[in-house]
């Protein structure tokens, strides 16, 4: 697997402006016989509020069963990190970074869990999938615990 066809790995690459310039890249999957689950985790997401322009802070899990593809992970770090300056709601974002996933890499099934940080008191989280897990697939719990507030 020495031709990736991968345009940003082993490069210095600048952050891009915006998730529509963002290049989301796949690489062959390997092991495409087999049903598994592969997890992404991005426990520092940002983006900006469309109104306010005030940053939005979450926790990212993504969980997708790979077929021929794999998301390249330096790829989908940029193509996260793209948010930083766009505005857009809890939903938008999260609901969007699955999709493109599911555009580029074509898994056998995702779900994504944006467990988005309070402001103005109240935490939204926010679930998506492509549909029911596949039949044999084990999916752990996504590990992040509910927000509790001060106490």
């Amino acid at each position: 697997m020495t031709d990736l066809n991968v345009t940003q790995l082993g490069r210095m690459v600048d952050a891009p402006e915006s998730p529509e310039a963002a290049i989301l890249e796949r690489v062959p999957n390997p092991q495409s016989d087999v049903l598994y689950l592969a997890r992404f985790v991005a426990p520092e997401f940002t983006s900006l509020c469309p109104v306010t322009g005030q940053p939005d802070f979450a926790h990212l899990v993504i969980d997708y069963a790979p077929g021929d593809w794999l998301i390249e992970s330096k790829s989908l770090k940029l193509y996260l990190t793209s948010f930083r300056n766009h505005g857009s709601f809890h939903e938008d974002c999260t609901v969007k970074v699955a999709r493109k996933i599911v555009e580029i890499a074509q898994p056998r099934w995702l779900r994504i869990g944006g467990y988005w940080y309070p402001r103005g008191g109240i935490p939204i989280d926010v679930f998506w999938q492509t549909g029911p897990a596949p039949e044999g697939l084990w999916v752990p719990d996504q590990g992040v615990a509910p927000y509790r507030g001060r106490g």
